[in-house]
C-alpha cells in the first residue's frame, strides 16, 4: 500500500484500494488482476480517440528504434496515446488527446528514455487523379555497343467514377507487343503513378488501356517496357487534366450553446460544410464535413472558443477536388521544397 513515502506490505487488493506492484512487465493500463479460477469479466474501459496528430523526429540519428520502444511503453500505461505510421507520407505521426497531452508525452520519453525528438506539424495525404482521357505514345531506345534495349507502347488513360481505384486493360490485337512484355508495361505505369507530377502525390482514379506498340526481336527486354510504360503513363497525364484531391473529415464537435455560433463561423472559415445540430442539456453536437488540411490545429482553436468546455472528434469520409486557388498553393510549396531537398 502507498502512503507518501512509505510502502506498507499487503496480503491483498481489493476493489478501490490503491495499491502498487512490482515487475508487471506484461501488464497495461485497463487490466484485470485477479484469481485465475474466479469467473470474473469485467467490462473493459472506453478510453477516448486522441484527436490531435504531430509528425515525430528523433534529434539524433539512429534513435528510431529507441523512440518507438519508449512510445509503445508510454501507450501501454496510457492508451488514449498512439503512435503509427502514415503509410503514403512515411512519417511517424504521434496522437494524443491534446497540444499539451502530446508535449507531455515528449517530456516524459526525454526524461525516462533519454531521447529527444522535434514535433511538426503532419503532411496531408494529397492524392491524385484525372479529369478527362488522353492518349500517349512511350518509346524507350537506347544503344550501347552490344545488346540495345528497345520498347514502344500506346496507351488511353480514362477517368475512373470515383476517383478510386486503377485498373489496366490489356487491348492489344495480334503480335504487336508480345504478350510477356505487356504486364511488365502494366508494372512501369504503377510504378510512374506513386508520384503524380502535380505535388508528387499518389495517382488514382486511372483506367490504362493498352491499344498499340512495337518491339524488336533482339533488343526489345521487360525492363525496356516498363520504362516504356512510365514515359507513356507520364506523357499522357499531362494531358488528362490533372487534378489534386484532399482527404475531408467528418468531424463532431460538442460545444455548450453560448459558443454555437462561434464554433459554426469558425467552421465555415475552415471550408467546413455544416452537416446539422442537436441541442441536448445545454451543450450542442455540430455535425460538419471539413477539410483535413484546415483542422490539423483545431484543438486549441475549440479550446479558446469554448473556454476549455468543447470536445470533438474525426474521422475520415472521403477524397474531394481541391479548389484551384489552394491546390496551386500546395503544387508551388510542393516545388519550393524539392528544389530545397536538391540545393
Amino acid at each position: 500500500m502507498l502512503q507518501g513515502k512509505e510502502h506498507t506490505q499487503s496480503s491483498e487488493l481489493g476493489a478501490g484500494d490503491i495499491g502498487a506492484v512490482a515487475k508487471l512487465k506484461d501488464v497495461a493500463t485497463g487490466d484485470v488482476l485477479l484469481d485465475h479460477e474466479e469467473p470474473v469479466e469485467l467490462p473493459r474501459i472506453d478510453f477516448p480517440e486522441p484527436v490531435m496528430s504531430f509528425a515525430i523526429t528523433p534529434k539524433a540519428k539512429g534513435d528510431e528504434e529507441k523512440m518507438a520502444a519508449g512510445l509503445r511503453r508510454l501507450a501501454e500505461e496510457d492508451p488514449t496515446i498512439q503512435l503509427r505510421r502514415d503509410q503514403q507520407t512515411g512519417e511517424q505521426l504521434l496522437s494524443g488527446l491534446s497540444q499539451m497531452h502530446v508535449e507531455v508525452a515528449v517530456g516524459r520519453l526525454r526524461d525516462r528514455f533519454n531521447v529527444d525528438v522535434d514535433l511538426h506539424q503532419p503532411r496531408v495525404p494529397y492524392l491524385e487523379t484525372i479529369r478527362s482521357e488522353a492518349r500517349a505514345q512511350g518509346r524507350y531506345k537506347k544503344q550501347t555497343g552490344g545488346r540495345g534495349q528497345f520498347g514502344d507502347c500506346q496507351i488511353v488513360l480514362e477517368p475512373l467514377e470515383g476517383h478510386t481505384g486503377y485498373e489496366f486493360v490489356d487491348k492489344i490485337v495480334g503480335g504487336v507487343i508480345p504478350q510477356s512484355y505487356r504486364p511488365a508495361v502494366d508494372k512501369g505505369i504503377q510504378e510512374a503513378m506513386t508520384k503524380g507530377e502535380l505535388a508528387g502525390a499518389p495517382v488514382q482514379g486511372v483506367r490504362v488501356l493498352l491499344v498499340d506498340g512495337s518491339y524488336h526481336t533482339v533488343d526489345s527486354s521487360e525492363m525496356a517496357f516498363k520504362i516504356a510504360g512510365s514515359m507513356a503513363f507520364k506523357s499522357a497525364y499531362e494531358k488528362a487534366n490533372p487534378v489534386l484531391l484532399e482527404p475531408i473529415m467528418e468531424v463532431e464537435v460538442t460545444a455548450p450553446d453560448d459558443s454555437v455560433g462561434a464554433v459554426n463561423g469558425d467552421l465555415n472559415s475552415r471550408r467546413g460544410r455544416l452537416q446539422g445540430m442537436e441541442p441536448r442539456g445545454g451543450m450542442t453536437t455540430i455535425k460538419a464535413e471539413v477539410p483535413m488540411a484546415e483542422i490539423l490545429t483545431y484543438s486549441q482553436a475549440l479550446t479558446s472558443m469554448t473556454g476549455g468546455r468543447g470536445d470533438y472528434h474525426m474521422q475520415f469520409l472521403r477524397y474531394e477536388e481541391v479548389p484551384a486557388h489552394i491546390a496551386q498553393k500546395v503544387i508551388e510549396e510542393t516545388k519550393k521544397e524539392k528544389e530545397e531537398v536538391k540545393a
